[in-house]
């Protein structure tokens, strides 16, 4: 029987539930947006004691079911204002499904007068809240080795770094690598960071020693679904890893990893560039996944044995697409980052016009270890050099400012934690691709409308995991692409955010989408794994769409309306190079995607 742990921060104590009947088929996603809609007040200020911060792994974490051990994290969100949901891979998700945890409520907080740091530590046999003055402030890499090694048996940790430790909207989630104390999975988005930190929580450590992985009611039904999807994703020309007739790779996520979209975002007139001032650069191939496939094996030539750049990593225990990679310098071999995704190349890459390899990962790397969403530092970087503060292209100046992050006394270090909004107005520009506060990511609407309906409509602000339309009106699904400039593209969102509603939940990767879409068994498995574990039938539409519902009301209870649900000005009436489109998806368009 799944667990609840509820943990109060105000005291530091803790209690075990049992999950609720009608709580059986929430996880993930729809569990941590459960919580957050019926304990949440929706106008509670976000980062005091009234807001909770909820992990929940997927429901079928700790099982054999491929590529599904993503975590999911929750709260009112203090960058949106609405509510908000992020994910990652990692160990945790693992560790919590074996101990048969479907969900941490962490509520209250410390009083004023205790100023302690704490941790959370769980196994089968113990709960510790414990003082952990020595974590604070430390830099995100020296704290999760150091927690690494304090702990036997390859704990799953999660947490804050110190932007989240120093409240700033622009704060992640860390979580560890599989294999090592890298802080590499992030759920970056919506500031969830400062909601941990405002508990006054570094970090949360889970040890699954003795636990057996959970055990699916009906084990018939999911052993086949697990089957037809396993093998969907084997023989997916994006998920499996293929060779052409002369045995060279192709495609593939496993051999170039998410940034394989860069060349191909660049090449359909897509890639914001320049703060999303034109869509095409021909620097975006020396920061792709293609440049980092390049360098890994240059430096494994190199170095040998010493070299420490790879492809084809895994970013959670059982993930068969292995789309994580670790980036190595040039000069040594050793690692600078792991991973470098497609979202934190185009940020600190191709929209700075960056395209030094090595300072795309450098920057990623610092972001890492303050505890920086990618995406949200990149845009915020983008504004000083809109205001004409740094150049575009500049590296060099683009790391020394994100280097004052570590310095609480810097104004220019608060802006870029405070995220592109924060930072836009305060240095005056105009330009600021933000929706409901959160910043755009590596897809320019004007190119690809579904995309634009997405970001706009979303209940997590502008967010492409949402309801990623890329995989039809980009890649494509069973051979047909849908035209990315075709504007009636409600139907198309819809169908895209309720699906990942689902996936969210299960906790597999929205990346399935690219087999299952175009393999009927391989839908079939996504399906029977959930319904396997669960003894009942779920239907995915029906499933994603109830959370959605959960979602939109929390955010019109906390103020939304639907002007919210637009795109800044801007990108209605700039023309994008170089197709000269702008964004013409009407209002009642976006209105009629959650009608």
């Amino acid at each position: 029987m799944s667990k609840i742990l509820r943990i109060n921060m105000t005291d530091q104590s803790h209690e075990w539930e049992d999950l609720p009947e009608e709580w059986k088929t929430l996880a993930g996603r729809a569990f941590t947006s459960t919580v957050v809609a019926e304990e949440v007040d929706p106008t509670c200020h976000p980062l005091r004691k009234n807001n909770k911060f909820v992990i929940s792994p997927g429901l079928l974490a700790g099982t054999p079911a491929p590529s599904s051990g993503r975590l999911s994290v929750g709260a009112k969100s203090p960058l949106t204002g609405g509510i908000k949901e992020a994910n990652a891979g990692g160990l945790t998700a693992t560790r919590l499904g074996k101990l048969g945890i479907r969900g941490i409520i962490i509520e209250g907080r410390p009083p004023e007068d205790d100023d302690n740091w704490y941790s959370i530590f769980i196994s089968k046999d113990k709960v510790e809240i414990k003082e952990t003055n020595d974590y604070a402030g430390m830099g995100l890499y020296d704290l999760i080795d150091k927690i690494w090694n304090d702990y036997d048996n390859r704990p799953g940790i999660i947490g804050c770094g110190v932007a989240g430790q120093r409240e700033h909207l622009n704060s992640g989630i860390f979580g560890n690598n599989i294999e090592n104390s890298d802080p590499g999975r992030y759920a970056g988005r919506g500031g969830l960071g400062a909601v941990l930190g405002s508990k006054r929580v570094i970090a949360v450590i889970s040890d699954d020693s003795g636990c057996n992985s959970p055990e699916p009611e009906d084990e018939d039904v999911f052993r086949e679904g697990r089957g037809k999807l396993a093998t969907a994703l084997n023989d997916h020309p994006v998920t499996g890893r293929l060779k052409d007739e002369d045995g060279q790779p192709y495609g593939g996520l496993k051999n170039y990893g998410t940034n394989v979209l860069q060349n191909i975002i660049n090449e359909a007139g897509g890639l914001p560039v320049r703060n999303f001032a034109k869509g095409q650069w021909d620097g975006a191939a020396k920061v792709s996944g293609e440049a980092v496939h390049e360098l890994v094996d240059e430096t494994n030539e190199k170095f040998g044995d010493e070299a420490e750049g790879k492809y084809g990593h895994p970013c959670h225990p059982g993930c068969i697409m292995a789309c994580s990679n670790v980036v190595p310098s040039s000069e040594t071999g050793k690692a600078i980052v792991s991973p470098l995704e497609y979202e934190s190349a185009w940020g600190l890459g191709s929209n700075l016009e960056i395209d030094n390899l090595e300072h795309v990962a450098e920057l990623n790397r610092l972001c890492n270890d303050l505890g920086l969403d990618t995406i949200e530092t990149a845009n915020a970087i983008a504004m000083f050099m809109e205001a004409g503060k740094i150049d575009f292209g500049d590296g060099e100046a683009a790391i020394e400012l994100l280097k004052q992050a570590y310095d609480p006394d810097s104004a220019e270090g608060a802006l870029i934690c405070s995220g592109a909004k924060v930072a836009g107005e305060a240095l005056g520009v105009e330009r600021i691709p933000v929706v409901k506060g959160q910043s755009l990511p590596a897809y320019d609407p004007r190119a690809i409308r579904g995309i634009g309906v997405t970001y706009a409509t979303s209940t997590m602000g502008a967010d492409h995991t949402s309801g990623y339309t890329i995989a039809a009106e980009i890649l494509g699904i069973k051979g047909e692409v849908t035209d990315p400039r075709e504007i009636e593209k409600a139907d198309l969102s819809r169908t895209f955010q309720a699906t990942t509603a689902y996936i969210d939940s299960s906790g597999y990767c929205v990346f399935i989408a690219f087999a299952i879409l175009d393999d009927d068994d391989g839908f079939a498995g996504m399906t029977e794994t959930v319904n396997g574990f669960l003894g009942t039938e779920v239907d995915v539409t029906d499933y994603g769409m109830h959370v959605l519902e959960i979602e939109r009301e929390f955010n019109k209870k906390a103020g939304f309306t639907k002007e919210d649900d637009r795109l800044p000005e801007f990108f209605y009436d700039e023309e994008l190079p170089p197709h000269n489109v702008t964004f013409d998806v009407p209002d009642e368009e976006l209105d009629a995607v959650h009608k």
